[in-house]
This record gives structure tokens, sequence and C-alpha cells, in this order.
């Protein structure tokens, strides 16, 4: 296993240099738990020392095992999906494993299914999906996958949404906001719907009757051309607007501007995510937090049937989009 054609370092190079058998460093790189720890040494420096890398081919050959885990992704040009691939990333390399992607249409059942069979093409150990359309998660249970399949949002990732978005909600009721509105998030995303039953529920709580509700792409363009019906609402009497992304609150905050109303003296703005733009907003956005990599590191766990890692609560950013009123 692991040969190294065309002069490149190979297991029996590796096995030399440390002065153990190949079999020994076979162990070391399949991560077998009879290994003493002073040999594991010896062999991972024989390893660096060497450049030395894994053949996957050979290993799959020998292992049945690629230690690569698919993930199928969509929409990785907004902030959520383009970190949780980051996160998978870094969990699944915490975990001794890769990551490979493939991209489908989340909206699309053929389009999630052909992802799924790019990915078992490539002999991948687990699948988890980071494509939280409702539509999704429905596609992957009829195609048959003969690998483990995760979702990054599940059960407990979807009560953090809504942990999130009552955060958001009872923030602003604390600063004496009565008359809050909502820029929601695609209804066929399984986070918007969390997010936005997170809100409704802390405005129910605390007796707070629910302003208009608009629901945008996640983009901040979608903000800005939803800006001129949030003014009107605004100039009607709503005090403050819970947007589901900061996308989205970015490009809304720059079309009430536009508008000619202030934010926070006219109107009080809280996004979700904090993505790292959003201290610099102007103002810098109030917004909500979550636990990308605990999420990455649950399902990557979750894949491997490894023991569940422990999942931050979201919390809630305060900053100058919001104020009391």
């Amino acid at each position: 296993m692991d040969e190294a054609p065309n002069g490149r370092v190979g297991v029996r190079d590796v096995a030399l240099a440390a002065g153990v058998s190949t079999q020994t460093v076979s162990r070391v790189l399949n991560d077998h738990p009879n290994i003493r720890p002073e040999t594991r040494a010896r062999v991972l420096a024989a390893m660096a020392a060497l450049d030395y890398r894994v053949n996957n081919a050979a290993r799959a050959l020998g292992t049945r095992t690629t230690r690569t885990l698919g993930v199928i992704a969509s929409d990785a040009t907004l902030y959520g999906p383009s970190i949780g691939i980051a996160a998978l990333d870094a969990a699944a390399r915490e975990a001794g494993r890769w990551i490979a992607t493939a991209y489908a249409d989340a909206a699309s059942e053929a389009s999630v299914i052909a992802a799924a069979d790019r990915l078992l093409a490539q002999g991948v150990d687990g699948i988890i999906v980071l494509a939280p359309h409702v539509a999704t998660l429905a596609a992957l249970e009829r195609a048959h996958t003969s690998v483990p399949v995760e979702a990054l949002h599940t059960a407990l990732g979807a009560e953090r949404q809504r942990q999130g978005g009552a955060l958001a909600a009872e923030h602003l009721v604390a600063l004496g906001h009565r008359r809050i509105a909502r820029l929601s998030g695609p209804d066929d995303w399984l986070e918007a719907i969390a997010r936005d039953d997170g809100v409704a529920a802390a405005l129910a709580a605390a007796g707070v009757d629910p302003g208009p509700v608009w629901r945008g792409d996640w983009s901040a363009a979608t903000g800005a051309a939803l800006a001129p019906d949030v003014a009107d609402a605004v100039r009607a009497g709503i005090t403050a607007v819970v947007v589901a992304n900061d996308q989205m609150a970015l490009g809304l905050v720059a079309g009430l501007k536009a508008a000619g109303l202030d934010v926070p003296g006219d109107v009080s703005v809280v996004g979700f995510d904090d993505n790292p733009d959003a201290a610099f907003y102007a103002p810098a956005l109030t917004t909500v937090r979550l636990d990308f990599l605990g999420e990455a590191r649950r399902a990557v766990a979750a894949v491997l049937d490894a023991d569940a890692p422990f999942v931050g609560a979201a919390v809630l950013i305060p900053r100058a989009s919001a104020i009391s009123r």
C-alpha cells in the first residue's frame, strides 16, 4: 500500500528512515490504536522529513477507505455556505480526514443526486450536506447512498438558528421596540424557516404584535431593493427590523439611507451570522453569531460514528445599528 511511483517517497522509505516495519507505518497512517506514542512520533517525523504524501488510491485498495468526506454544497458565494465549507474542511482535518466538494442546484433533485454520485465515484467515506433547502434532504433520502449521510443543519442546528432569531428579537424588545418587522430569507431554506420561527416566538412571548414580513434571497441587492418598502413601513411606525443575514442587512441599511432614513436614528437593524465585515458596516451591525465550527465538528463526528462534540449556543453581538427607542 502507498507505494510511490516515479521516484516519489513511499512507505518503505518512511519505514527505513524511522527504523520500523512497513506494517507499523501502515498502522500509523490508519490511526491504529495499538501504536506506542514514541513510535508514532518517530514515524510522523520521518514522514515530515521525507515530505511523504499518502497515495490515496492505494490506501483505498488496501483499507476500503479514502479518508475523504464528501460535501454537497450550493450557493457558495453567500457567507453562510462559504463559511460552512471552511468549517467542514477544518473539522475534517482535525479528524484526520479531508473533504471533496460537489456543487449542486439545491432546488433540483437531479442536480443533488448527480452531486452525490460524483462524490460516491471518488470513494468518499461519508457525505455531509451543506445545501440547506427542504428539497435537498428529500432528494438525498431517495438517492439511496451507500455511505453515511449527514446534514450540517440538523434538529440541533435548527434549534441554534431559532435561538439566534429569538435573541435578535429579545434584544430589540429590551431596547424598548414594540413595532418590529422582519426581512426573512427564502421560505424553502431550513435556516430561514428556523430563524423566522425564533423571531416570531420571541415576539409572541413578549406580547409584541409582529410587523410586516418581507422575503429576500440572502443577497445585499435584495436588501437594497426592498428598502423602499421598509422605508414606507418605518414612516408608518415600524421602529426596528430583524434581518435574516448580514448581507441583506448591509443592502437594507444602504437602501434606507438612500431613501432619506437614518439607521439607527429612525429605525434599528439587527442582522444574523456576524460575518467578518459586520463590525465595519456604517453603522457597525448588531448581529447574531453562530458556532459554525462546532456544527461542522458535530456533522463530521456523526458521519464517522464518533462522539458528538459540544456545539456552542448562539450569541448576540451588540453594535451601533440598534439603539433604545
